[in-house]
């Protein structure tokens, strides 16, 4: 007796992710059917030729990318005075900034000079190229002064003959430079009230400023100081216009003894006339004996003998009640002139060595010019 089998189909749904049935081609499967073709040598070279054409661009726009950055960073440090080389002397100019330092014996100047001897210049100065390829100072005129002292008394041109210096853009306003130089020299203690004032008389009278006023010369260079300080020194610029070339010490003047005088000179006319000619054939006077002629003109003690200047004509006087005073600039082939007119005065301010000409061809001309007027 035989057994029956039965079979039963029964139906699985699909899965959502089973993956469709594999299919299995009858009888061979050709090789071509199962590798890629292959590139003709021709082809394989095009495509490495265009794939390296793509990796050297995309390499030369990244090189192009990171000197534009470097470029730009350059100029930033550039304008921030931080690209430092070695400058000669002899190429250095100081004719763009008057200093707010006096000429005379300077006795920091041997601390300086034996400073940077042993220990080496800690800060650079600051230049700006000119045009002619030398460079004008714009910050470190005694690190200037040191480095020539120590190349005269040692001729070691190798070491003293070239100075750090920052090198900025050119290109900023004087008077930002004049600013620069104030506040930079604001924070050392031993800078004086006679040279504060003398700097703001220089700034006044050189031609490339707008202001020619130095009184309110003082407010656009000494922004920092206050108001207190700011009035001394508009007091001290009445001391030194009037003595600032009959003294040997200004810079020892104290601030109390510079006020007062500068009050006294406005009571009394004739101070300023009387202590010049006391002191102009007194050469080898000391500073003590100096301080001593001003103390006593500043308490008024004038002697009666003492010499008085011939008394003038009063000055116009401009609606705002100040003496009247015409300026103007002109262009010149040696630079730009500043002419100040007042009454009783005139000055002519160009980047020249006047004391250079014969002075007979200087006499002939200033008699010319007077004579033109008349």
């Amino acid at each position: 007796m035989s057994k029956k089998r039965r079979m039963f189909d029964i139906e699985m749904p699909p899965e959502a992710d089973a993956a469709p049935p594999k299919t299995f081609p009858a009888g061979k499967v050709s090789h071509a059917e199962t590798t890629p073709p292959r590139r003709g040598p021709m082809a394989a070279a095009i495509t490495e030729t265009s794939d390296h054409a793509r990796d050297r661009g995309a390499l030369e726009a990244q090189i192009r990318a990171e000197n534009d950055k470097l470029a730009h960073e350059f100029v930033r440090l550039k304008k921030a005075g931080q690209i430092v080389d070695r400058i000669p002397l002899d190429q250095i100019e100081t004719y763009k900034l008057a200093r707010d330092r006096l000429p005379g014996l300077d006795p920091e100047l041997d601390e300086l000079i034996a400073s940077i001897r042993d220990l080496g210049l800690s800060n650079p100065i600051r230049v700006e190229p000119r045009e002619d390829g030398r460079y004008e100072l714009i910050q470190g005129y005694r690190r200037v002064q040191a480095y020539r002292r120590l190349l005269d008394e040692t001729g070691d041109a190798e070491t003293w003959g070239a100075i750090p210096a920052g090198i900025e853009a050119r290109g900023a306003a004087l008077e930002a430079l004049y600013r620069r130089m104030v506040d930079e020299n604001m924070v050392r203690k031993d800078i004086s009230f006679a040279e504060m004032a003398q700097l703001a008389l220089n700034y006044a009278a050189d031609p490339h400023t707008a202001e020619n006023d130095p009184n309110r010369a003082v407010a656009e260079l000494f922004q920092s100081a206050n108001y207190s300080k700011r009035s001394y020194i508009r007091a001290f610029i009445r001391v030194m216009r009037e003595l600032g070339e009959d003294l040997q010490f200004p810079t020892e003047i104290p601030r109390a003894l510079g006020t007062t005088l500068a009050a006294r000179m406005d009571e009394m006319e004739g101070i300023p006339h009387a202590i010049r000619e006391e002191l102009k054939t007194w050469e080898n006077r000391s500073v003590v004996e100096e301080l001593a002629v001003l103390r006593r003109f500043a308490r008024g003690e004038i002697p009666e003998d003492a010499p008085r200047p011939a008394p003038k004509p009063a000055a116009p006087a401009t609606p705002g009640g100040t003496k009247a005073k015409t300026t103007f600039q002109m262009e010149r082939p040696q630079g730009r002139a500043k002419c100040t007119a007042a009454n009783g005065r005139l000055e002519i301010r160009l980047e020249r060595d006047f004391s250079a000409l014969e002075r007979r061809k200087l006499e002939q001309a200033v008699r010319l010019f007077l004579d033109q007027l008349d």
